[in-house]
Parts: structure tokens; C-alpha cells; sequence
């Protein structure tokens, strides 16, 4: 772990901090780019861990942001359903453009663009669940309460 933060991890914290969090970001040596390997690295099971995944809307080109279990993949048909239109998984480019965070360090918060956001319901069995804080090597705890609170995001199934 490192003491000194990179920019985008300080970035993360300043929004954590904007919305009233006092979340510890931690920089890990190894990298917590997938939710497996964040898991690994955090020692929690693989659903605790927030996968910050970006979507976009097919015709209006809309950025949704979908914060789900580690342990669960998004239906797409499912998310459509709840934008009344059909999505897509957006490519890095757009990823980068929406948020100002590289895709596998991409957190809840702090975003270049305001986005639709929708809380996977499975993350809220969970005392706490770790998030990426802006690299693919840093993370932060949270409670399920906290992440509802900082995000203003819907809690849906996204199975």
C-alpha cells in the first residue's frame, strides 16, 4: 500500500468527502481491476465489491452508470427495461469522456458528467462493500446505506 495517493484516487476522495464521507482510500500493490482480483486483494467475497460498469443509451446516446455485485452480471435487456431503451456496454472512449476515469478503477462518484445511476439491489445484504477509487489499484469501504446516499442511485435487480 501506498501513503501517497495518485491524482485520480485524490480526485475520489474529494468527492467522498464533498458528500460528506470520510472513506479510506487504500492503493494496493496488487491490482483490483477485476472484482476477483479486488476481492483477492481486500479479503471479502466477490458480491461485496462494487463493479462500476458504464452503459449507453442505443438512441440517445445517454450515459448510465450501473454499480453492481462483483457476483452478478447486467442484463442489458433488464437495464433497457428501466431507461425505456435499449443499451449497450460503452467502449473505453466513452467511459473516459463520461466519468475522467480509466475503465477498472472507475468509482461511484466523482464523475466528469452527471449519470443515470442504478444500485444493483444484491450489494444492500451487505455490511460493507468496497468500491474502485479511480485506479485499478485503489479502493474504498463502504456501507450499503453510504453508497445509496452518495450516488442518488435507484436500487434495481440487474439480473
Amino acid at each position: 500500500m501506498n501513503d501517497e495517493l495518485k491524482s485520480s484516487a485524490q480526485k475520489v476522495q474529494k468527492a467522498l468527502q464533498a458528500q460528506g464521507l470520510n472513506c479510506e482510500i487504500v492503493q494496493m500493490q496488487e491490482t483490483t481491476r477485476t472484482a476477483k482480483d479486488a476481492a483477492q486483494a481486500v479479503g471479502c467475497e466477490v458480491g461485496q465489491i462494487v463493479k462500476s460498469l458504464i452503459f449507453k443509451s442505443k438512441q440517445s446516446r445517454k450515459p448510465i452508470l450501473v454499480v453492481a455485485s462483483g457476483a452478478n452480471r447486467v442484463n442489458e435487456k433488464v437495464l433497457g427495461q428501466q431507461i425505456s431503451e435499449p443499451v449497450k456496454m460503452a467502449n473505453a472512449e466513452f467511459v473516459r469522456e463520461m466519468t475522467g476515469f480509466a475503465i477498472g478503477g472507475v468509482p461511484p462518484v466523482g464523475h466528469q458528467h452527471p449519470l443515470t445511476i442504478f444500485i444493483d439491489e444484491d450489494l444492500l445484504q451487505y455490511e460493507e462493500i468496497w468500491a474502485a477509487a479511480g485506479t485499478p489499484h485503489a479502493v474504498f469501504k463502504l456501507t450499503p446505506d453510504e453508497l445509496k446516499m452518495i450516488t442518488s442511485g435507484t436500487v434495481i435487480s440487474v439480473k
